[in-house]
């Protein structure tokens, strides 16, 4: 084993490699510890502010006709504490534990892209920002957190106040896209050496079908906000019946969204209760196998689930009884984790630690909002229930019991390896009554003024309604609820500054992020562990296996030990064995994350104070911005095999054939490919309920050129086929030759795209077939305009010396995007020229 001196040596060289600049730099910091705490501490502070909304709401309501706050005002808080608590505070929070710890879990030394977490952050921030802003001017969205339309529309929603929440959520929800990617790709391929993917902790099983589903979930609110902002806009008709749309579109594509959401929020909670509860029982989980399945049951289930949304909206029969079966399906895959808990639990020895009394909390409230929801799912209840406060006891015992009590007690769990110290006992259990107190004392009420008929979203009722009992019980509570958060935010800091000092391991946890020191150091693991040797069910449960692994590690038994090279290096190893691959060489801290964050932000206020002409320069700036950042990626000569340690030589991933560029690259498809079927379910929602679809007075002003832009297409794909031989990327001129053959094709479909948008689509202000036909039109564009992008750009770096045979990234990123660009443009000609549209030839349509 290594001496003691050579190991605070090799502590303190990594320290230097790894570590963040100091003062301002730090805001280029890309480090994933730095990043989750980023979005752990914004994602707090947004909760504070949606917490603050929140009582200044049941100030209102505590009293019949209460004069506190006027029906605008109230309007705009209520539309904001959703906003935030949905897309400021939920999911952000449960990304920054997922950014912060998975990397810790499952023993690497940072995620697959540390610069795209930075950026993700960024985004995330400033897309708050926008919406806080709007709040502290006056002008804050009032139509409600789901923004239903007619009501978001500019007819009923005149000035900016839709805008802000169209365009700061859209911006936000970038940054969520961001993270579904980064923390799929690291799952996936940054692990410890031999961590089977079958062996990984359950942590991140569970963020791993999150990630996948927010890469599938949240791309149907994208379209949706970028559709009614151009309706608001510009006047394309998407959601108005008069001219061919249907308001019942953007129900379609918000809970095509909203209701996987919800397991998106409770499946990286429970991710984490399954983490903890094995501690505190001081046993393995119960039925590992039968957990699995349940979380990919959810993950499936969850979108079969929007329509429940709309039971009362008008949907068809049969269409609402699938929906009512399917809601009350999923209570099955969510049992079978809740029933694994308790086994977990009644098998072992459990200690009612700090922690563990937060979990039980979660496991009372969240049965009972699993109750209601079984109830609402039932089509009879649904309709009497419907927009009442009943929905809203339901959905708080849900969110609140499903994510901020596991939240908690996760706070609590994991907060002696962020500062090294112990929390207080006395002042944590004193916070968790209030909070579950409070929290019963408000919601609970609820269910009761629901059922007496009160609804939801209103700012007064009448003294005689037999609410106001109720009601100010539920205020008081809430009152009690946010004393006992300001009493745990109290605690949190007070022990992080002068909190005892905690011991290894304090909790005598089994994961392998326990195997470090306390506070983590920005390296994470002094040498990245080998598990191959283990028995396969110590994989699950390292630390109790070999207690002795945190010692062995520090020590530099394990591999990349050395820190001679001077880089930022973990391990990329194989899909299901875990084999070590590759070794990922990772950037350092940079300011572009920041910079091109703050390119899209200038985008961003462009749109919402309309000022389109200056929307150009800030636009060029982000992809000459985002260029860079590719630029700076790769080797421009072929490397050698780097010593990883204990006998085993491995190649940079830059030679690698799934490099995390490629995973990443793949990810970033599914989540378009999501986007491209929700506008084509658009297209068919409407196809099936407009009259007359299409209008019969369309006809073409000129011969359209599908095939010309079909051929363009096809020539630009199989010029970048040619460019990925390897007899070209031998001969990069030749190469950059094909790339840029690629590039002109491309420039060719793109000026056909346009042509068949200007001159024969109909306008699109006339109706909502003339809209998303032209909405189709765009997309495939835009793809064009990147992929002659990406080819020009792959033949500057043949040029540079960045490809070869070996080194051949840029061109398989650039064959791979062409390939998708062909496919969905080839399915946009056919939609748009296919029967039974319009045959534009210069005929009338009958």
């Amino acid at each position: 084993m290594t001496d003691a001196p050579s190991a605070v040596a090799r502590h303190r060289a990594f320290e230097q490699i790894w570590g963040n600049p100091p003062g301002w730099g730090r805001l280029a910091a890309v480090n994933h510890t730095t990043v989750g705490l980023r979005f752990i501490l914004t994602a707090l502070a947004f909760f504070l502010v949606g917490g603050v909304l929140a009582m200044m709401m049941r100030a209102q309501l505590a009293a019949a006709g209460n004069g506190f706050l006027d029906s605008e005002t109230y309007n705009q808080i209520f539309t904001m504490h959703g906003t935030v608590m949905m897309f400021l505070f939920a999911i952000p929070m449960l990304e920054g534990f997922a950014i912060y710890l998975l990397p810790k879990m499952l023993g690497a030394r940072d995620l697959a892209y540390p610069r795209l977490g930075a950026f993700a952050y960024w985004c995330y921030l400033f897309g708050g920002l926008i919406l806080l802003g709007g709040l502290a001017a006056g002008v804050a969205p009032r139509s409600g957190w789901f923004m239903y339309t007619p009501l978001s529309g500019s007819t009923y929603s005149p000035g900016v106040n839709a805008d802000v929440w169209l365009i700061g959520v859209t911006f936000s929800e970038i940054s969520a896209l961001c993270g579904g990617v980064e923390l799929a790709a690291s799952i996936l391929r940054v692990r410890a050496a031999g961590m089977r993917l079958s062996r990984m902790p359950l942590f991140a099983w569970y963020m791993l079908v999150t990630a996948l589903m927010i890469l599938v979930g949240f791309p149907p609110l994208i379209l949706g906000s970028i559709l009614l902002e151009v309706e608001r806009a510009f006047g394309w008709p998407f959601f108005d019946v008069a001219r061919g749309g249907d308001p019942l579109l953007w129900q379609h594509l918000f809970w095509m969204f909203g209701h996987p959401e919800v397991y998106i929020i409770f499946l990286p909670a429970a991710g984490l209760v399954s983490t903890m509860i094995p501690t505190f029982a001081q046993r393995p989980i119960v039925g590992r196998v039968w957990i699995l399945a349940s979380v990919l049951a959810v993950g499936v289930l969850s979108f079969a689930l929007w329509g429940h949304h709309m039971s009362t909206a008008g949907i068809a029969g049969h269409a609402a009884a699938f929906f009512s079966i399917a809601s009350m399906l999923i209570a099955v895959p969510t049992a079978v984790q809740f029933f694994a808990w308790l086994a977990t639990l009644y098998a072992g020895t459990p200690a009612l630690r700090l922690p563990m009394l937060y979990l039980a909390g979660f496991l009372a409230i969240f049965v009972l909002g699993g109750l209601t929801g079984v109830m609402l799912a039932l089509l009879p209840f649904n309709w009497q229930a419907h927009d009442t406060h009943f929905v809203v006891a339901h959905l708080h015992y849900v969110l609140i019991g499903g994510m901020v009590f596991p939240l908690l007690a996760a706070a609590y769990y994991w907060m002696p390896h962020v500062t090294g110290r112990m929390p207080s006992p006395v002042l944590g259990r004193w916070a968790f009554w209030l909070i579950f107190a409070g929290f019963n004392l408000t919601f609970l009420p609820m269910h009761l003024t629901g059922m007496l008929g009160m609804p939801r979203r209103v700012h007064a009722y009448a003294a005689d309604s037999g609410w106001e009992g109720l009601n100010l019980v539920s205020s008081l509570g809430g009152f009690l609820q946010a004393a006992g958060v300001g009493l745990f935010i109290l605690d949190i800091f007070l022990h992080a500054r002068v909190g005892r000092r905690a011991p290894p391991n304090p909790w005598r946890a089994s994961g392998i992020e326990w195997a470090m020191a306390t506070p983590s150091p920005s390296y994470n693991f002094a040498a990245i562990p080998n598990l191959a040797a283990m028995p396969e069910p110590g994989i699950e449960d390292p630390l109790w296996s070999r207690p002795d692994l945190g010692a062995e590690l520090a020590g530099g038994q394990g591999y990349l030990a050395d820190p001679g090279r001077g880089h930022r290096e973990t391990l990329s190893v194989e899909l299901l064995s875990g084999q070590p691959r590759h070794i990922i060489i990772l950037p350092g801290s940079t300011w572009l994350p920041l910079w091109s964050a703050l390119a899209l932000l200038l985008c961003c206020l462009c749109l919402l104070f309309k000022v389109y002409a200056a929307l150009p320069a800030p636009a060029v700036l982000a992809a000459v911005l985002l260029a860079c950042w590719a630029w700076r990626s790769g080797l421009r000569a072929d490397p050698r095999p780097l010593d990883a340690g204990n006998g085993l030589w491995l190649l940079p991933h830059a030679v690698a054939r799934h490099p995390p560029g490629w995973s990443g690259t793949k990810l970033t498809l599914v989540a378009d490919a999501a986007l491209f079927g929700s506008l084509l379910f658009g297209y068919a929602y409407l196809w099936t309920v407009a009259p007359q679809w299409p209008p019969p007075v369309y006809i073409s002003r000129t011969v359209p050129a599908p095939l010309a832009c079909g051929a363009a297409l096809t020539v630009a794909l199989a010029a970048v086929m040619v460019a990925r031989r390897p007899r070209m990327l031998a001969r990069p001129r030749l190469c950059a030759g094909w790339l840029a053959v690629a590039a002109l094709a491309g420039l060719a479909a793109l000026w056909s795209w346009a042509h068949i948008g200007m001159d024969a689509v109909p306008p699109p202000t006339s109706h909502a077939y003339a809209a998303v036909s032209l909405a189709l039109v765009c997309y495939a564009a835009f793809h064009v305009a990147i992929g002659v992008i990406l080819a020009g750009l792959g033949a500057l770096r043949c040029l540079a010396g960045y490809v070869s045979p070996l080194r051949s990234l840029d061109v398989r990123i650039s064959g791979l995007w062409w390939i998708y660009t062909w496919v969905t443009g080839l399915i946009a000609l056919a939609v748009l020229y296919g029967p039974p549209q319009p045959i534009w030839a210069g005929a009338a349509i009958c």
